[in-house]
């Protein structure tokens, strides 16, 4: 009982010292808000109100059908322009897509002849660019076969190939990447509180003050660990509900406390690293650049950014034992799959694992800083 109250009030004097921290109280409100709301809708794998216009040689009612097929949200309204303005337009960057459509060009695909239609871009928003000119080649062809199949007769091809899209049917991107957003501050702002408070206890000499009280390097490092915990659940909790469920909108399909319990397993193992780099770290600046190492291995390597799969063998063998690669696993299968806990209790043991493992490493070496300590 008397050690469950040491941790009690260490941690609440750990909330104290971060409440009176008030810069690094508006980062985390930041991160957990500001920072996701941005990276959610300020980065964009599709396009949106591109910028298009026309050369029209051709005149004809097939050109005038290729024109009306691009419409707003993905382009905005095309604009019709002269051969002679094309290089000056795009020199002044007005335009991302100019289409020409050469003279005859109605005519020639009448009798049968291949014409083409040229397609300046400007490569300078490269992503828009390259997804953009799919767009546009898909747009073109599947509407010149319709305007020669229209009361024609003519059958369409003999397979139609139907896509449905699992779990985001409408691809929208923020869907993604509000979430990933989330994993990647819980795992960032984890370790940044931990780590930071275990040096500003040193710099300030209050872990001098702790060491002549009857207590514990367990007591010290899971107070620690409840304070800070306590903090990230409750900033991903406001973050969840009112950024990403609320005003972005993504649905959370699975069980919102079976995913909590998972951050929970996930914290463990964070808080832990951050008590690590802390107990490594000589001073605030040499754990900002571990940090910097660290948080970014974490977040590459997790599968957020791009599919475990599409990592060499080898390195999915290694990241295997990162828990933020088993986080994200089960964070997308509880909130876009609807996943329960027969599917996910593999990640939770394996995050549990880890986390334990690290966490006993962990204080073992903040129990040996504190003995040179005394």
């Amino acid at each position: 009982m008397k050690m469950l109250l040491n941790i009690l009030w260490l941690g609440i004097k750990e909330l104290r010292s971060l409440g009176s921290d008030l810069v690094m109280m508006i980062f985390v409100a930041y991160a957990f808000t500001g920072a996701i709301y941005i990276q959610a809708t300020g980065t964009s794998s599709e396009v949106n109100n591109a910028s298009i216009a026309f050369v029209d040689e051709d005149h004809s009612a097939l050109s005038k059908e290729l024109m009306n097929a691009f419409y707003p949200p993905r382009f905005q309204e095309p604009e019709i322009i002269g051969v002679n303005e094309v290089e000056t337009a795009m020199d002044e960057g007005r335009f991302m897509f100019v289409v020409t459509i050469p003279p005859r060009f109605e005519s020639n695909l009448r009798a049968g002849r291949h014409p083409d239609i040229q397609l300046s871009i400007d490569a300078t928003a490269m992503q828009q660019a390259s997804i953009g000119a799919g767009y546009i080649r898909n747009i073109v062809n599947d509407r010149i076969t319709s305007f020669f199949t229209r009361g024609s007769g003519v059958k369409p091809q003999p397979i139609d190939l139907v896509i449905r899209r699992m779990f985001n049917p409408n691809g929208v991107t923020a869907w993604f990447t509000s979430v990933v957003g989330i994993i990647n501050q819980i795992s960032m702002l984890t370790i940044i509180l931990t780590g930071a408070a275990v040096i500003r206890e040193r710099e300030h000499g209050t872990l001098e003050h702790l060491l002549v009280m009857p207590l514990t390097a367990f007591e010290i490092a899971m107070a620690k660990v409840w304070a800070n915990s306590l903090v990230i659940l409750l900033a991903t909790s406001a973050s969840l509900y009112l950024v990403v469920m609320k005003t972005l909108d993504v649905p959370f399909a699975g069980s919102v406390a079976l995913w909590f319990s998972g951050v929970v397993l996930y914290l463990f193992f964070a808080t832990a690293l951050g008590m690590f780099l802390g107990t490594v770290s000589q001073s605030m600046a040499q754990f900002a650049l571990l940090i910097i190492l660290v948080v970014v291995v974490l977040q590459l390597l997790s599968g957020g950014s791009t599919p475990v799969e599409s990592q060499p063998q080898w390195l999915q063998y290694l990241t295997f034992f990162l828990p933020s690669r088993h986080f994200v696993s089960f964070s997308q299968k509880i909130i876009y799959r609807g996943g329960g806990l027969a599917a996910v209790w593999p990640q939770f043991a394996m995050v549990g694992a880890v986390g334990l493992a690290f966490f006993v490493y962990s204080l073992s070496l903040f129990r040996k800083s504190i003995a040179v300590t005394k």
